[in-house]
């Protein structure tokens, strides 16, 4: 998604750091996140996804760096500046016993423009769930009450933390329709937290891969895949029987002189480029082994110089 060069970022960091003790967790996040955009933050547990969204919420003090929220510091938001944050937490324990639409009802007197709560419990899709005690509920419908709750007060910026965990892929689909309708047609920003990739791919505007405490790698779907398919990885079977694969960024040209050199029919010969999930998995893997030498991009879509030498 094009944003004007002079926007101003909904969320703006910059060399966010966090260390709990001796370890740091944060290590010098930069981020941009702007108004209408739908945008994802994956990263394996422990990669820093918590802490993040944890201090751009206000819930976590950083240790250092700068960040914006809705033009205020988070550590300093008001209940003014709260009000136009609405939050998708990955699980609630909370009032148990209170009715759906008694509860979504509650929830809508904190804010000063809410949601009519019939014609939300409609969008998620609650209507016949709306007289049922909350601890009655499956854990798809709870999601959905979760995302009621969080949208009641027609937020600016949404956060939603794994939200489709326990969804069908009913479910799913309509949550889908519900974030793509919030950013397009009512400009609200979302800022994602998830495990499936599908997901991610299918609803951010951009995508930012944080392990190790740092964004690895961040662009819209589009050009992530394109980053992925830089490398391809061609099998085939010599004519021995061995079983051969070699890695490339001209796959065409190593087929060719594949079939230039061979005597007949080449055996098994197969073309496979990585997927979005294998450059995830690979940025993963080399955190892991130690073997990453920092190929960090801000999230603002900008690459620095050694980054792309690499």
């Amino acid at each position: 998604m094009t944003r004007p060069a002079s926007a101003q970022p909904v969320i703006r960091a910059r060399d966010l750091t966090m260390a709990y003790g001796a370890v740091d967790v944060l290590r010098g996040i930069d981020l941009d996140v702007h108004r209408g955009e739908v945008f994802a933050l994956l990263g394996p547990n422990g990669a820093g996804k918590t802490t993040t969204v944890e201090i751009l919420e206000g819930f976590r003090q950083r240790s250092a760096g700068e960040v914006r929220v809705l033009g205020a510091d988070p550590e300093r938001g008001d209940d003014a500046w709260r009000g136009r944050i609405g939050l998708v937490l990955q699980a609630w324990r909370d009032h148990p016993r209170w009715r759906v639409a008694e509860l979504v009802t509650h929830f809508a007197t904190y804010y000063p423009d809410p949601r009519d709560p019939a014609e939300l419990l409609a969008l998620v899709g609650l209507t016949g769930q709306a007289d049922r005690q909350v601890n009655r509920l499956s854990g798809g419908q709870r999601r959905r009450l979760d995302v009621a709750l969080g949208i009641v007060g027609r937020p600016e910026l949404l956060f939603l933390d794994e939200p489709t965990t326990g969804f069908d892929p009913e479910a799913r689909r309509e949550f889908h329709l519900l974030v793509e309708r919030l950013a397009r047609e009512e400009d609200v920003t979302v800022l994602l937290t998830t495990h499936d990739l599908v997901e991610a791919e299918r609803l951010a505007d951009r995508i930012a891969m944080l392990v190790g405490g740092r964004i690895r790698a961040c662009g819209t779907p589009a050009e992530l895949a394109r980053r992925a398919a830089a490398r391809a990885e061609v099998r085939w079977t010599a004519d021995d029987g061995t079983p051969r694969r070699e890695r490339t960024e001209d796959p065409s040209r190593l087929v060719w002189e594949l079939h230039q050199d061979a005597t007949g029919p080449i055996a098994g010969l197969e073309v496979r480029r990585p997927t979005l999930e294998d450059t995830y998995l690979h940025m993963v893997h080399r955190e892991a082994d130690g073997t990453d030498e920092g190929t960090d991009e801000g999230a603002d879509g900008a690459v620095d110089e050694e980054a792309q030498a690499a």
